[in-house]
């Protein structure tokens, strides 16, 4: 994704977080399914086989990310691309919660600010930046 749309996604997303609440409460009814997830750290085909046996977000379909989105693995920043957008798109059904690795000493440890480096040459202390905002 060109850098432009990532950097106005991460603006988008820490506009929408700031209007939240530190807690966040999810309720559910006896009709109702919440996934609750944690620790993809940067795996994509977890995520993917999540969405694939679960089925996707939306207004039926509720989730609960619990943190540690990145790190370790080597698509962080997809993860972060997907859910943002998924957050955007379903802000009363996809509800984030930030994890340890989302820290930017941790990220320095453990890989992300690597990866988003290696992938965004030009712009990666931009993005680095405000992903850091968001987080």
């Amino acid at each position: 994704l060109h850098a432009r749309y990532v950097l106005n996604l991460l603006h988008e997303t820490r506009k929408h977080l700031k209007q939240l609440p530190n807690i966040s409460h999810v309720s559910t009814c006896y009709s109702e399914e919440v996934t609750v997830c944690g620790d993809l750290h940067g795996q994509l085909d977890d995520l993917f086989l999540i969405f694939y046996k679960n089925g996707l977000p939306s207004p039926s379909k509720s989730y609960v990310f619990n943190g540690d989105f990145v790190d370790r693995g080597k698509q962080s920043l997809e993860i972060l691309i997907i859910l943002f957008t998924f957050l955007l798109i379903y802000p009363k059904e996809v509800h984030l919660n930030r994890g340890n690795h989302e820290d930017h000493m941790v990220n320095l440890r453990y890989g992300f600010t690597k990866e988003v480096m290696h992938k965004y040459k030009v712009h990666g202390k931009k993005i680095l930046k405000m992903i850091q905002n968001v987080f």
